[in-house]
């Protein structure tokens, strides 16, 4: 759909201000980012960094290879990539081998064999890695923001828990952006986390410290939440899978910051991994009692689902166009499910995708069922004190004085800045699209939509670009599960990519196709490899 003119001037003044906004911030802001001297990660070595958590547990019970080892393994190779990236925050490496220690033994005196085992605790002795606004008992849980520093978790956020009871090992806590509301995984607090495909791109956020740890070999799986992309850009960017699971079937308590408002109905946690074959039995694990809200016992026969491919958002005016290359990867894509499937992939197009930014700005801002707005950004910078002068931290920011990054003060700026009754057109807007969706889709219907408009963007770009986010924002909006799937690397040696979504409730067919693409287009690639 073309642009009218007046979407074409808005076009021309924003690519205008972030022109200029780009050019002050690089002027005020120190070089940050890129670590001096080695430009790559070095190559994986170790083998047992090449499994699965699904073959490694197999392994481990079988006694092939012991926890200890697997878990010295990743310890290893943390303390070789962190330096050059910043995702891990805090580990807790003494606790794991004493936790390894005791699988070891446990699995020395089972005497019911391998299956009880593997049917108690599937994930036994295999390392786990937590994004750090999860509640991790011992561990930091301050989700970035300074005045939180020193806050310990005392319990574990419910998913955590349920892989620790089947036998995951936690390693660490991974970085995220200020309060989880941002694509790039920077604080100040614990700093800016790097791409392990290029130091001078962002790993996403605001899961992107598990991103970029599992990207780089570092573990094998973890816990992500998402409830604007921030589980499916980061895996899109570090070239690695992960699942937003439909809203309400895994638990998001004990995470921070705490939904508000109608909040929680679009946010998910889900998880984050290397190979696709752990995606369905860590969603088992982490829905717990939920589980059977969900069909992941059924066989899904690729070859008798309905294919759609929706290839951008119609031009929005606030979105950047998606790059060719992401369009030809996503085409290619269609090209082999015709190719292999014998099935007919149907093009659509949905005009509402073109506010997609605007209808979840008005719907992240609605009252809850009792007409409770949500928690104000300004109280969440401030927390747990009073709230914040966005205004005065600009100002602070501008001399290095501010405790807050830049998206978060942008935001809270924006919060202040907002039209207090939702506009009736976005809210049509987004109804007739949820409509559209739900019919279109069933439950036997998969869509494929790019993740992004580009490959991972170099630090700090995303902030004059911030609408960008809406490409995985919209889904959110319209609670559909989507599973992220790596496809190859680009021009520029960058994980390309394409989100993956069905109707609600059929998260199962997503993960099948994500089997499908990862044996198809290779799945996740060694940074570190020639």
């Amino acid at each position: 759909m073309a642009l009218t003119r007046l979407e074409k001037v808005q076009v021309w003044l924003l690519k205008a201000a972030a022109g200029v906004l780009f050019a002050l911030f690089r002027l005020l802001s120190p070089r940050s980012g890129a670590p001096s001297g080695r430009r790559k990660l070095p190559p994986v070595g170790s083998p047992l960094l090449l499994m699965s958590a699904t073959r490694l547990a197999h392994k481990i019970r079988r006694k092939e290879v012991s926890s200890v080892q697997v878990v010295r393994a990743y310890i290893d190779r943390i303390q070789e990539v962190n330096p050059f990236l910043n995702a891990v925050t805090k580990d807790r490496f003494d606790a794991a081998l004493q936790e390894a220690k005791q699988v070891d033994m446990l699995i020395e005196e089972e005497t019911g064999g391998e299956e009880v085992l593997e049917d108690r605790l599937p994930l036994l002795g295999v390392p786990l890695s937590v994004k750090e606004s999860f509640a991790l008992q011992g561990m930091p849980f301050n989700a970035g923001l300074v005045s939180r520093k020193g806050v310990v978790a005392t319990v574990d956020a419910p998913p955590v828990a349920l892989l620790k009871r089947a036998g995951a090992i936690p390693m660490g806590v991974t970085n995220t952006s200020e309060l989880c509301m941002w694509c790039e995984s920077n604080n100040h607090l614990h700093g800016i986390t790097n791409n392990p495909y290029d130091f001078e791109r962002i790993p996403g956020g605001s899961s992107g410290g598990e991103g970029s740890i599992l990207g780089a070999a570092g573990a094998v799986i973890g816990v992500g939440s998402d409830i604007g992309g921030s589980i499916r850009v980061p895996c899109f960017f570090n070239g690695i899978f992960g699942h937003k699971t439909t809203p309400g079937v895994v638990s998001i308590e004990n995470q921070f910051p705490i939904c508000s408002g109608r909040q929680a109905e679009y946010c998910s946690s889900g998880p984050m991994c290397r190979y696709a074959e752990d995606l369905l039995p860590m969603l088992r694990i982490m829905a717990g009692p939920n589980a059977g809200m969900l069909s992941l016992n059924t066989k899904v026969d690729l070859k008798k689902l309905r294919f759609f491919t929706v290839p951008h958002d119609g031009g929005s005016p606030m979105t950047s166009p998606v790059s060719e290359e992401l369009m030809a990867a996503q085409r290619k894509v269609v090209e082999r499910l015709e190719a292999d499937l014998g099935v007919a992939v149907q093009e659509v197009h949905f005009p509402e995708f073109r506010y997609a930014f605007q209808i979840r700005g008005t719907y992240m801002s609605l009252p809850d069922k009792e007409g409770k707005p949500p928690t104000p950004f300004v109280e969440l910078m401030g927390e747990p004190g009073k709230p914040v002068r966005p205004f005065w931290e600009l100002l602070k920011r501008m001399v290095g004085k501010s405790d807050h990054t830049m998206p978060a003060i942008g935001l809270a700026l924006m919060q202040k800045a907002r039209v207090t009754e939702p506009s009736a057109f976005i809210v049509q807007q987004k109804e007739k699209l949820q409509k559209n969706m739900d019919e279109l889709l069933g439950t036997d219907g998969v869509f494929l939509y790019p993740s992004y408009p580009r490959v991972a963007p170099k630090h700090h770009h995303p902030l004059f670009r911030p609408a960008d986010c809406a490409y995985t924002g919209i889904l959110n909006m319209l609670g559909l599960p989507v599973t992220q799937c790596p496809l190859g690397l680009g021009r520029e040696g960058l994980p390309l990519g394409v989100q993956v979504g069905a109707g609600k409730l059929q998260d199962h067919l997503t993960l099948e196709v994500a089997l499908y693409l990862e044996k198809t287009f290779g799945g996740w690639r060694d940074p570190g490899a020639n």
